[in-house]
C-alpha cells in the first residue's frame, strides 16, 4: 500500500499563529541571548585587558633609572646600562619593553631579535604624541605580524630644580592572543549553550504556541461554520482563561445568531409571502437606487419575465424614466408617479408611490416604490368620458332636429296640412330613435350591473336559427323581394342536425336581428347573405356573411365599443346608434360564448357566434326494459 505524503502549505504555515508565536518566542531567546553573550564575553575583554595593564607596569626602580640613564650625556654608557636594566625586568607577561628618548630614537628593547632596531626613529604616532606632552592613547591595542599586542606607554619625566622634562618614553608590550583564544573559548562554550537553549526554547515554543494555537483554531472553524449557518456544536471551555472566556463567548454569539437569524428568516419569509399575493407590485432599492427587492406582481406589470432579471438594475432604467426624472428627483420632490406601459398587444397604466427609507439620523438608505394597476379606472375615466360625449353628440343631434321642426311649426308650418303633417313625421322618427337608443343605454345599463334578466331554456340552435333567417325571408316575399330600396338574397348552410344549446331565445334573436339588419343595410344591390353553422363538437359556430364594403382594419377591434360606428354620417342617416352590436357582445357572453369577425375593405365583412353546449350521448339500450 502506497502512502501519500502530505503536502505542506508553507504559506499556510507561516502565516498560522503557531508559527508567529513560535518564531517570537525563539527570537526573543535568541536576540536575549545573543546580547547576554555579547555583554558577558565584552565585560570579559575588557576585564581581562584591564587585568593585562595592571601587570604591565613597571616597578618604580626602573622606571627612575631608565629616567637617570636617559638624562646621561654618555650616550654609549647610558645604551648600555639601559640594556642591563631591561634585562633585568623579570615579568612573565611582558613580551617586549622599549625605550625611546627624547628625540624618537629607540634606545633600547628588551627582545634580542629585535635589538637591530635600537638607534633607529620609531613612528608611533602616541609615543610621538607622548613625547611631545599632547594628548596620546595610553593603552592602544596593535596587531604585528597577524598576532595582537596591548601596548602600554609611559613618559620618563625628570625634574630638576623643580623643573620636569619628558626625557623619553617606555612603551611596554603583551600579546593578548593567550585572553582572546579564552575568550573564543568561552563564546565557543556559551554558543553552544545559545543552541542547546534555543532548541529548548523552541520545543517550549512549538508547546506553547500548541497550547494557544490549538483553541483558536477551533474558535475560527466554529466562527467559520457560524458564518456558513451551521450554528450547532458548542465549543469545550477547556480553560477560564482569555482564550476560555473568548470560546464561552463564541457560544453565546452563536446561540444570539441562530435566535436572530431564524427570527429574521421568518419575518423575511413571512414578508415575502405577504409581498408575493400582493396585488400591488412592490420594490425597495438602495440608497444609489438600484433594485434589492422585487415582487412577481411587480415584474408582470413591468413586462419583466424573471423578477431577478431586474435585481441591481436602476430603478430609473426600469420604470423607463430615466430621461424625464434622475434619482435626486425622486428621493426630494416625487411621492408618486402616472406610468404608461401600454404596448400593441395591451394597454397599461400604473400609479407608482414612492416612499423613502429613512433612518434615525435622517440617512436615506433606499427608497420603496409600490405599484398599482389603474389600467381598469383608466379605461373606464376614459370610457366614461366618451359615453358622455357620445351620448351628448347622439342626442343634441336628433333634439337639435326636434327644437328646428317644433320651431318651424310655432313659427306657422303649422297652418299648412301637408308641411305640418311631414315635419310631424319628421319628430316622430326623430323620436323613436332617441326612445330606441335610450332603451339600448338602459339595456346596457342593466347589463353592466348585473340586473338584465335572462331567461334560458334548451333550444335546437339549427332550428332556431332556420326561424330567425325565416323571418327575414318572409319580409323578402311580402315586399316583393325588395328591402331599403335594395335586392338581397339569404342563402343557408345549416345541416339538419340537433345540437342543443341553452340560452335565452329571444335575446338570441335580438342577436341575429341584429346582425342581419347591418349585412342587408351594408349589402350592396343585389348582393347575397350567407348563413352558416358548424357543429366544433364542445361548440357550434354560426356565421352571417355580407358582400358589403367591409371594414377597415384599424377599426375592426373597435366594432364592438359603443357608439363606435364605421361610417357615422351614413350609419345616422340609416338610424344606427352605435349601441346594436355593443348589446350582441353583451348578450353572447351571458351565454358563454364568443362573437368576433372578420373583414375585408371592399370585399365585406363575416360575423362568427360561437356557443358552448354539451353534446348528447344517448344509448339507446338504456331505453330497454
Amino acid at each position: 500500500m502506497v502512502s501519500k505524503r502530505r503536502k505542506i502549505n508553507w504559506r499556510r504555515l507561516l502565516s498560522s499563529i503557531q508559527f508567529k508565536v513560535a518564531l517570537v518566542f525563539t527570537l526573543t531567546l535568541l536576540v536575549t541571548l545573543e546580547v547576554i553573550g555579547a555583554f558577558f564575553v565584552k565585560q570579559l575583554e575588557r576585564q581581562s585587558i584591564n587585568q593585562l595593564r595592571t601587570q604591565l607596569t613597571l616597578k618604580p626602580y626602573v622606571t627612575d633609572s631608565l629616567t637617570e640613564q636617559l638624562s646621561n650625556g654618555d650616550q654609549t654608557n647610558a645604551d648600555s646600562k639601559i640594556h642591563t636594566i631591561l634585562n633585568s625586568i623579570n615579568n612573565p607577561t611582558i613580551n617586549e619593553v622599549m625605550v625611546i628618548d627624547a628625540q624618537g630614537v629607540i634606545r633600547g628593547t628588551s627582545q634580542v631579535d629585535r635589538q637591530d632596531l635600537v638607534g633607529r626613529k620609531d613612528t608611533d604616532q602616541n609615543i610621538r604624541a607622548a613625547l611631545s606632552a599632547s594628548k596620546y592613547n595610553r593603552h592602544p591595542i596593535e596587531e604585528r605580524d597577524g598576532v595582537r599586542y596591548q601596548l602600554v606607554i609611559r613618559p620618563l619625566i625628570n625634574t630638576v630644580n623643580g623643573e620636569s622634562r619628558v626625557v623619553g618614553v617606555v612603551a611596554v608590550r603583551a600579546s593578548l592572543e593567550t585572553i582572546y583564544r579564552n575568550l573564543d573559548n568561552i563564546s565557543l562554550i556559551f554558543l553552544s549553550a545559545s543552541v542547546l537553549a534555543v532548541a529548548l526554547g523552541i520545543m517550549m515554543a512549538i508547546i506553547i504556541a500548541r497550547s494557544l494555537s490549538n483553541p483558536l483554531r477551533e474558535i475560527n472553524r466554529r466562527t467559520i461554520r457560524i458564518a456558513q449557518g451551521d450554528y450547532g456544536g458548542d465549543l469545550e471551555i477547556r480553560s477560564n482563561d482569555e482564550i476560555g472566556q473568548l470560546a464561552e463567548n463564541v457560544n453565546d454569539l452563536a446561540n444570539q445568531i441562530e435566535r436572530t437569524t431564524n427570527s429574521i428568516d421568518f419575518e423575511r419569509r413571512r414578508l415575502d409571502s405577504v409581498l408575493e399575493y400582493m396585488t400591488d407590485g412592490v420594490l425597495a432599492t438602495d440608497r444609489r437606487g438600484n433594485i434589492e427587492v422585487i415582487n412577481t406582481t411587480a415584474a408582470k406589470l413591468l413586462n419583466i419575465e424573471d423578477a431577478n432579471q431586474a435585481i441591481g438594475k436602476s430603478i430609473l432604467s426600469i420604470l423607463k424614466i430615466e430621461t424625464a426624472y434622475n434619482l435626486r428627483d425622486l428621493v426630494v420632490g416625487r411621492s408618486e408617479l402616472d406610468l404608461d406601459f401600454s404596448n400593441d398587444q395591451q394597454a397599461r397604466h400604473l400609479q407608482a408611490y414612492f416612499s423613502l427609507i429613512q433612518r434615525a439620523s435622517g440617512f436615506v438608505s433606499g427608497m420603496v416604490i409600490v405599484l398599482h394597476d389603474v389600467t381598469e379606472q383608466y379605461q373606464l375615466d376614459v370610457e366614461r368620458r366618451q359615453f358622455v360625449s357620445n351620448v351628448s353628440h347622439e342626442l343634441r343631434t336628433p333634439l337639435t332636429s326636434v327644437k328646428s321642426y317644433v320651431d318651424a311649426l310655432q313659427e306657422g308650418a303649422i297652418d299648412d296640412p301637408a308641411l305640418a303633417h311631414s315635419f310631424l313625421t319628421v319628430l316622430q322618427d326623430e323620436t323613436s330613435r332617441m326612445i330606441h337608443m335610450i332603451n339600448d343605454l338602459l339595456e346596457l345599463s342593466r347589463m353592466d350591473s348585473g340586473t338584465s334578466r335572462v331567461e334560458n331554456e334548451t333550444v335546437n340552435i339549427a332550428e332556431l336559427f332556420n326561424y330567425v333567417l325565416n323571418r327575414f325571408d318572409m319580409i323578402i316575399a311580402n315586399d316583393d323581394g325588395q328591402s331599403q330600396g335594395k335586392h338581397y338574397t339569404i342563402r343557408r348552410e345549416i345541416p339538419d342536425v340537433e345540437i342543443w344549446v341553452e340560452l335565452d331565445p329571444s335575446r338570441f334573436i335580438q342577436v341575429i336581428d341584429n346582425i342581419m339588419n347591418n349585412a342587408i343595410k351594408y349589402s350592396p344591390d343585389g348582393g347575397v347573405i350567407s348563413a352558416k353553422l358548424n357543429d366544433q363538437q364542445d361548440e357550434v359556430v354560426l356565421s352571417i356573411s355580407d358582400q358589403g364594403l367591409g371594414i377597415p382594419a384599424k377599426d375592426v377591434q373597435h366594432v364592438f365599443d359603443r357608439f363606435f360606428r364605421v361610417d357615422k354620417a351614413r350609419s345616422r342617416k340609416q338610424g344606427g346608434t352605435g349601441l346594436g352590436l355593443a348589446i350582441s357582445k353583451e348578450i353572447i357572453e351571458q351565454f358563454g360564448g364568443r362573437i368576433w369577425l372578420e373583414s375585408t375593405e371592399g370585399q365585406g365583412t363575416t360575423f362568427f357566434i360561437a356557443l358552448p353546449y354539451e353534446p348528447l350521448d344517448l344509448d339507446e339500450d338504456e331505453w330497454d326494459e
